[in-house]
């Protein structure tokens, strides 16, 4: 899988990661209705499928799909919170993803 198409499968994972977690905190935190617990399982489970679409070892894809999940995160924070980064967000950012960069770029051993 090329770089472009893994890390576009990462913001799609990272947004349905995300999607699932947000939907009970608006539940539990701001009285919404408990009915919105029922799309946050189905992106939680859509969220566990689409991190068995990667080719490589599990515990390399995690990593890695940690890096752009902070990104994402952050992206979430400016775009639905209506919270501006800061900079040291964005060179956390920065941070994150040249280490997703270097974990998905790195050596390989033979299976």
């Amino acid at each position: 899988m090329d770089l472009l198409k893994t890390f576009a499968l990462f913001v799609v994972t990272a947004l349905a990661e995300i999607i699932g977690c947000y939907l009970p905190y608006l539940w539990l935190k701001q009285d919404r209705s408990a009915w919105l617990l029922l799309p946050a399982a189905l992106s939680l489970a859509l969220f566990a499928w689409l991190l068995t679409l990667h080719p490589t070892a599990a515990g390399r894809v995690y990593a890695a799909y940690g890096g752009v999940y902070i990104g994402v995160a952050v992206l979430w924070l400016w775009l639905v919170d209506k919270i501006t980064p800061t900079a040291t967000d964005l060179i956390g950012v920065a941070v994150c993803f040249v280490g997703m960069a270097i974990i998905m770029s790195g050596a390989r051993q033979p299976a």
